[in-house]
């Protein structure tokens, strides 16, 4: 009885903050689920526990709590003061006016601060967009649009950082594994170029040698 008492006061309390802070209901919301992506991200990829890079977890993290969460709750703000109504129809126009506005900034934004965070630099992260941000859109026109739709169509505008925070959980995990094959398939490209040089270098060493003997031969002259 105390316990469900309890569990009552606290879901109480819990309405009671969502409802007067919407946007710290998001940045917990995204400061969870981003970093359980990269979890899963990682976890998909045959990881053992002391293998995880805690460090892209927690960048993960900072990343969708500090910077995801309030841009993503200003531009649902925006969309709700623009189109007030909730169908689907109205749902409908605001998915592709944010696939067309908001959508190619989250992804430019993902690639270029997570980018930022790993301390690679400005060129590197400009590169990574470039690299990775097309074929993003590529694959999102045909999910989030659709997922969009049916958040701004048929879920109450409190719920709505909710709804996308869940959906997201797998898009991000997604999203994860874009970053992690590209700096995968970056490695594979040095170390064959590594291995070129090592193989040039073996190749042109006897020339060298040999030319050893003709020039003591010449001075001996």
């Amino acid at each position: 009885m105390v316990k469900l008492a309890t569990v009552n006061f606290l879901k109480a309390k819990w309405r009671l903050f969502s409802s007067a802070h919407p946007l710290a209901k998001g940045v917990i919301a995204y400061s969870i689920v981003w970093p359980t992506s990269s979890f899963m991200q990682q976890t998909l990829e045959g990881k053992k526990l002391k293998d995880y890079d805690w460090m892209r977890i927690l960048r993960f993290g900072l990343f969708g709590g500090c910077f995801v969460a309030p841009t993503l709750y200003g531009w649902l703000r925006v969309a709700s003061t623009m189109w007030p109504q909730t169908n689907l129809r109205i749902g409908a126009l605001k998915a592709i006016v944010e696939q067309a506005s908001y959508a190619p900034f989250a992804s430019t934004s993902f690639y270029f601060g997570m980018t930022v965070l790993e301390g690679k630099g400005y060129e590197a992260a400009k590169a990574e967009v470039k690299d990775k941000f097309p074929k993003t859109v590529k694959i999102a026109i045909f999910i989030i649009p659709v997922l969009q739709t049916i958040n701004f169509g048929l879920i109450p505008e409190p719920n709505r950082i909710l709804f996308v925070s869940f959906c997201s959980l797998f898009w991000i995990t997604f999203l994860a594994h874009m970053q992690k094959q590209g700096d995968k398939l970056k490695l594979e490209e040095q170390k064959s170029k590594q291995q070129l040089k090592q193989f040039q270098h073996h190749l042109a060493l006897p020339q060298n040698e040999s030319l050893i003997p003709k020039v003591n031969n010449a001075f001996a002259l």
